[in-house]
């Protein structure tokens, strides 16, 4: 009886604006940001946005999103999909998907960053190597 007199509360709590900036290290206007997308819908007690647990829940999957560069668009698709699909299975298509070509795309950029990195280390090696016979090369 008491875990689910605790789970209540928990699910009761409600967040100022204030609190979530501070819990997912974002600023306000962030947050703001993501209510005029529709991410996310806060009670209102006049002009005080009254965050709910499910409103700190969708913030921190937006800031996952977010942080694995998935589009706002995308982030608001797999909330949509969870209002509408409680089994999930909807949900977890979509992101799979989702998360797949994200990782290749990823993958893809490695690939680019690696090869970038050692033409540059070439370049370095005969940029040296030219300054070394000219006796140009400055100590260090």
């Amino acid at each position: 009886m008491e875990a689910d007199t605790k789970e209540k509360r928990v699910e009761q709590r409600s967040y100022s604006i204030g609190d979530l900036a501070a819990a997912f290290d974002i600023t306000a206007r962030s947050i703001r940001f993501y209510e005029d997308e529709g991410l996310l819908s806060p009670e209102r007690a006049g002009l005080t946005r009254i965050y709910s647990h499910r409103d700190r829940a969708r913030l921190a999957l937006i800031c996952r999103g977010k942080r694995l560069g998935f589009s706002l668009a995308d982030i608001k698709e797999f909330l949509d999909l969870y209002d509408r699909d409680h089994s999930k299975v909807g949900q977890m298509s979509f992101f799979l998907a989702r998360a797949r070509a994200r990782r290749a795309s990823l993958e893809t950029q490695l690939v680019d960053v690696q090869q970038t990195i050692e033409d540059l280390r070439g370049i370095e090696a005969e940029i040296t190597d030219f300054l070394k016979r000219e006796g140009a090369l400055p100590e260090g």
